[in-house]
């Protein structure tokens, strides 16, 4: 008699400008587990916040909910890419549920979500990262020519900046000189009502993927990906999601000492920021070496992604990667370990 399946539920969509992205990753995740030992449900989450159970019609949270108790789920694969997904509130709403889920905690979730705070963190532990400034629209308003001065003196032309708690390159600017620079402020804060202001730094772009999901317990870097936009002047969302639009070559032409450090700076920033079953850092490498940017929690999960083009280098197929993941939270809500 075969063992009874694991019910998953895979949840996608969600109300950040990442949707249609998480919707690919969704059902990318749910074909591969299906293949497997697993029931795979459905959780579609539209753009208003309502949630669709299998082929049920789309309802409220509150109503959804007993849908997933009635199914038996045993483990909540989390496919949502930023705010309202990624960001630790899904997470600590399934920790109150006592319902076990792939991928970092709810702390470690945002904290990785707040680009400003973040980086303060892992500055403090001594990796090495691009100057900033972080600002809110009030302190624009009242002391605009202050911010340029500033900007102009420490931070330099051009500059990135940042809406410090978008994914997937929504609401970034790149002014290349200081009269672009109002402008550019203002199209980002229309965004999200404060930024981080960013050095520009120029270098090959890397990122590396972290698997925290194996059971003996070990993290470890995958190989690294060089990411080289063809049309645009960095990984914006058009060179992510426009076929053809970057050439992404695993493994990273750079030196074996060179991609050592990258990959012990990633997992560092892992265990430092707190995250679980997997992450990915990206970096630019200048003449001095990697500048940490960011971690990502809940990377992109396609088949053609970057995470699992780097797992598929290590030998681990797509299929066999989600089956990890799920395991890995099955194992974490065991021994309550997560952040």
């Amino acid at each position: 008699m075969e063992p009874a399946k694991k019910t998953v539920a895979v949840l996608m969509g969600g109300q950040s400008s990442e949707h249609e992205i998480s919707i690919k990753s969704g059902t990318g995740v749910a074909e591969a587990l299906a293949k497997g030992p697993y029931e795979v449900l459905p959780v579609t989450i539209t753009r208003a916040g309502l949630w669709a159970v299998g082929g049920a019609p789309s309802r409220t949270p509150f109503a959804a909910l007993p849908k997933l108790q009635e199914a038996a789920v045993d483990c909540a694969f989390i496919a949502l890419h930023g705010p309202y997904g990624e960001d630790g509130r899904v997470q600590g709403m399934l920790d109150m549920l006592a319902m076990p889920y792939t991928g970092s905690g709810c702390a470690a979730s945002a904290l990785a979500m707040d680009k400003v705070r973040c980086k303060a963190v892992v500055q403090a532990q001594g990796i090495r990262v691009a100057g900033h400034i972080a600002l809110d629209r009030p302190t624009w308003q009242a002391a605009s020519e202050e911010v340029r001065a500033s900007v102009r003196d420490d931070i330099g032309f051009p500059c990135v900046i940042k809406a410090p708690c978008q994914g997937s390159s929504k609401g970034i600017e790149i002014p290349r000189e200081e009269k672009q620079f109002s402008a550019a402020l203002e199209q980002v804060l229309a965004v999200a009502g404060h930024v981080m202001i960013e050095e520009f730094i120029t270098g090959a772009e890397v990122t590396c993927s972290v698997l925290d999901a194996e059971d003996h317990g070990k993290i470890r870097a995958l190989p690294l990906t060089e990411i080289r936009p063809k049309n645009s002047p960095y990984f914006d969302y058009e060179a992510k999601y426009t076929p053809g639009a970057a050439e992404e070559i695993t493994p990273a032409p750079i030196s074996p000492q060179l991609s050592e450090q990258v990959m012990d700076m990633a997992c560092h920033v892992h265990e430092i920021v707190g995250c679980a079953g997997w992450s990915r850092s990206d970096f630019i490498l200048d003449e001095q070496g990697p500048v940490w940017i960011e971690v990502n929690t809940v990377p992109g999960l396609t088949e053609t992604s970057l995470y699992p083009q780097a797992a598929l280098a290590a030998g681990i197929s797509f299929e066999a990667l989600m089956a990890l993941f799920v395991e890995a939270a099955l194992r974490d809500a065991h021994n309550q370990d997560k952040l």
